[in-house]
This record gives C-alpha cells, structure tokens and sequence, in this order.
C-alpha cells in the first residue's frame, strides 16, 4: 500500500510518539476494505506504539479505520481510504493521538479542552478536494484533545447512498450529532467559536489589547504575505489580520505559471508562504474579517466580532472571490447543485450531466477535469468567442463528452426544492429561451473584489469595486496602501499579487519614515 520512500519518512514522524495508538479496522467485502486492511497494517509496521485489530462496534462504517487511544479514549474514524489530499490528516491523527503535540495555539487547546458537551462531528469530503483536509484536520486535533468529541470522515463517493440521503452536493460538508453544521471552507477557530458561545468574546478582548502596529496588512493571500515579509525585513511592527490565510490560492489545484517552480499545489504553496511569514516577527492574526476602516489616532480596522487594531499605516490585500451568476435560484441552490470549485465537488457528481459556466481558462479547464468524472459537461459562454487559451479549446473539442455552447445567457438555475435540476438559458442570437436538464452547475466566471466593507469608507474604488492605487501601491487616502487582487491591477496572478505587496509594503515604508512625530495623517 505505501512505498518504501513514504515508509522510511513515516517511521521518522512515528518515532516521536509516546503512547499506544489502536489501528481498529472495519471490513467488508470490497476492494477499498483490503486497501484499508494493507494501510493499517503497513502502519502498524512503523511503530511498536501501534496496534492493529477489528472494530468491535457493529454500528460503524464498513470500511473504514478508526485511530484510538485507549489512554485518552480518543476516537477519530476515516470511512474511506483516506489517501490523496487525506493521507496527511490520516498521519497527523496518528501523531496526535499518540501524544505529538500539535501547531495549534495553547488558546485554541485550552479551548477544546474546555468543552463538556457530547460533540459527535461528520464530515464528508471528496478525496481531490483541497479545502477538505483544512475542516477534516480541525475536527480531528479535537477529537485527539477532548474524549467528549468524536470526529469521522466520509469520503462521500464511496457512501454515495449517504450523500443522497442527506442531500449533500457540496463538500466539505459537516455535521454535529446528527445535524447539519457547515459547509465549505472553515478554520479550526471558526469550528470553536460555532460550539463554543463565549470564544468570539475571549478573542475579541485579546485583540483589542495589541498595541498600535507601524504596517497592518489585511488579508492573507500572496499579496498579503509578501507584503508583510518586506515590512516585517524593514524592522517595524507588523501585523496581519486575515480572514483565510492564503486566499484563493488555497483553492487552486495546479499551479504551473509560478517562475523558478515547474509545479505546485496551491495548499503546498500556502503552507510555504505562511512558513515563510512565521520565519519573521509578524503578529499572524487568523479568522478575523475586517468590516470597517476609520481614523482616530491613527488608521483602525474593526473586525467583526467587535475588536479594534490601530495602525500608523495600512496595506489592504484582500482578494477576491469568484463572481455569481446572480439569477434566479442560484442562491437556493448554492451548494446543493450550484457550486463554485470543481476540484472539490465534480466527484459527487459522478457519472451525471453537469454545466459549466463561463468559456475562459477557468471555465474550460473545469470542463476538462469534469469530463473524467461526469457523464457529460456543457460549457456555457455569454460571448460569440471562447476566452480560453487555444490548447485548453482544442483539448476541450477532443473530449466527447463536452458541449461548448456560445452566445448563452442563463438566465435560471431550475430545481425541486431540495437540489439543481438544469437550468435556463437564452440564445443570445435567435432569443430563444432553451433549458438544460443537469445535476450540478460549476460557476467559473471571473472574479469579484472583497472591498463591499470599504464602500463607506474614503478609499476610492473603481466602478468594478477595485482599490484604485498608484505606481507605489498608494490608495486616496494618505498612509494606505493596496496590493493584489482587490485592486486595479490589470492582472490577477499570483506572482503579480506577490510583487504588487512588496510595491505597497516599500511604499507604505516610503510614507512612514517621512512623518515627524508631531505630523499627523491626514484622511481625504
């Protein structure tokens, strides 16, 4: 099951485990069930802490292996195989449950340690799903912590019957003790903070203690790290407050255009920046959204659970989204057929008709990716052209199974209550209204700024929503700065967004070490 390679670098991480772990194993009948059965016991050959033996729980998922402390009475259960983007969170459940101590906070273990109530989370997930791990890991390291909660994930094309039953279209899907609790991308502070009434509270009162930064960067993605680096090399005091550390680039698959690396991941290169970031003195602030920017004393972001940050200058890095269709039914039906990240959600829609929308690099590329997994993919273009790259058209031609359809203007997503089934277009040039009979509907259409919180504020936005700024980053008002996607940068890359943060970064460095003590900032 695992090869030599992975073995030996295994049995290094299991060496610093100090308590047994039991390996219990579910079986049936199938193929993946003697995946599972070759997995756990190449596991267990790694470590004299590990045993393997059979589930004795008659109500458990058959097939899947449970990861147990029979010191801590800890349970955290993987129905599937958890390999591909899970075979990390299968390790780390290892590592924690046999006594490794985690990254997490000693807040956020505090945290955990002090929940009392039963909490029994599911997950279901897509094994190509890149935002998955992130909610499956969370819920695990809680699980390892605190006997009181169980955590199981579910890889929901194997127990399809289950993802049918409780309608899930839409991963990373979790629920608690039977109910549904979130869906999509949430960070183990989000997860807290849901279960636990008084989290918000304590964590607002720790941030409005932190003194006045000299840079604070908003936002967390490329942009946001680099701008936070070359601030952090320049020796001033700077912090990030980050909704999703990594942004967008969290939920990118390939990544082939990054100069000086042939290939990467987009959650591998996440990891690399916010590794990069920690190497310096940055106050990292996760899960916060900012909702507010004034002046008082200096520049404040007030942050949705209520805290306060003051800074002497700003740099504002916070990305964009992709766009909504903005019709009919879309909203009704986001996350039960009408999705937004082909990675994560094409395998729930296996061996079924889907639609794309949207004809650039984007849009085509989904429809590729799609093509190997559903029954058929109708591409979906509002223009007379394709704006794809010429080799995704051809490659996308080749595939039998893909539809391109011009000049479409949909015009609703169409349903039964509970999930998509087709939708509404207009021929933009006969007008005749046509309408498609689908499982799920891929949204790829561009992206939209997260600047709405600014709109109050005396930053001038394009007429698109963009933070407009100079050659030096510089914003309308005097000490802010804007770097990335949010801006009007012609060029949404991420190697554009990383040097469009270092520009801001030098030019909020440029505003700072011009004011004398006794100037004061003045707001246009």
């Amino acid at each position: 099951m695992l090869d030599t390679n992975i073995k030996n670098q295994l049995k290094s991480h299991f060496a610093a485990i100090a308590d047994p772990v039991e390996l219990l194993i579910a079986l049936d009948d199938s193929k993946k069930s003697i995946e599972i059965d070759n997995l756990a016991n190449d596991i267990a050959s790694l470590s004299d802490k590990f045993l393997v033996r059979d589930n004795p729980d008659s109500g458990v998922r058959r097939p899947s292996i449970t990861v147990s402390s029979p010191i801590r009475d800890s349970q955290i259960t993987f129905a599937g195989v958890p390999m591909g983007h899970e075979f990390t969170s299968l390790v780390l459940a290892l590592l924690h449950t046999g006594g490794h101590p985690s990254k997490a906070s000693a807040a956020d273990l505090e945290q955990i340690k002090s929940l009392t109530q039963p909490l029994e989370f599911e997950v279901y997930i897509s094994l190509s799903c890149q935002t998955c791990p992130q909610v499956v890991q969370a819920l695990n390291l809680m699980a390892a912590n605190n006997s009181n909660i169980k955590a199981t994930m579910i890889d929901g094309a194997l127990f399809q019957d289950e993802v049918e039953q409780r309608n899930i279209l839409a991963v990373p899907a979790v629920y608690l003790n039977g109910q549904p609790f979130s869906q999509g991308a949430m960070s183990l502070t989000d997860i807290l903070n849901k279960v636990d009434s008084k989290g918000a509270e304590r964590q607002a009162a720790s941030l409005n203690e932190r003194s006045q930064f000299d840079v604070l960067v908003v936002g967390g993605g490329p942009a946001g790290a680099s701008a936070a680096i070359y601030s952090a090399r320049k020796g001033l005091n700077t912090g990030i407050v980050a909704d999703r550390f990594g942004g967008q680039v969290a939920d990118t698959l390939a990544i082939e255009n990054f100069i000086s690396i042939k290939a990467t991941e987009g959650p591998k290169l996440v990891a690399q920046l916010e590794e990069h970031v920690k190497e310096y003195d940055v106050d990292v602030m996760h899960n916060q959204r900012a909702v507010g920017l004034s002046y008082k004393n200096g520049y404040e972001i007030t942050l949705e659970n209520g805290a306060v940050l003051s800074t002497k200058s700003l740099v504002l890095a916070t990305g964009a989204r992709w766009r909504e269709m903005n019709v009919a039914g879309e909203q009704q039906y986001r996350g039960h057929g009408v999705a937004y990240c082909p990675h994560c959600d094409g395998p729930l829609f296996k061996g079924k008709p889907v639609a794309v929308i949207g004809g650039g690099n984007s849009g085509i590329e989904a429809a590729i990716d799609l093509a190997n997994i559903v029954e058929h993919v109708t591409v979906l273009e509002f223009a007379d052209t394709l704006r794809a790259d010429e080799v995704l058209i051809r490659k996308a031609k080749s595939l039998k199974n893909i539809t391109i359809i011009k000049n479409a203007q949909t015009t609703e997503v169409l349903g039964d209550g509970k999930k998509v089934t087709g939708l509404s277009y207009t021929d933009r040039i006969s007008g005749e209204n046509k309408q498609l009979n689908l499982a799920g509907i891929f949204v790829q259409i561009g992206l939209i700024p997260n600047t709405e919180w600014l709109k109050d504020s005396n930053v001038e936005l394009s007429q698109f929503g963009e933070i407009i700024i100079d050659a030096k980053g510089a914003t309308s008002l005097a000490g802010v700065y804007a770097a990335g996607d949010a801006t009007t940068t012609p060029f949404k890359q991420i190697i554009i967004a990383m040097g469009s943060g270092a520009t801001a970064s030098l030019g909020a460095f440029d505003y700072l070490i011009r004011q004398t003590p006794s100037e004061e900032q003045r707001v246009a």
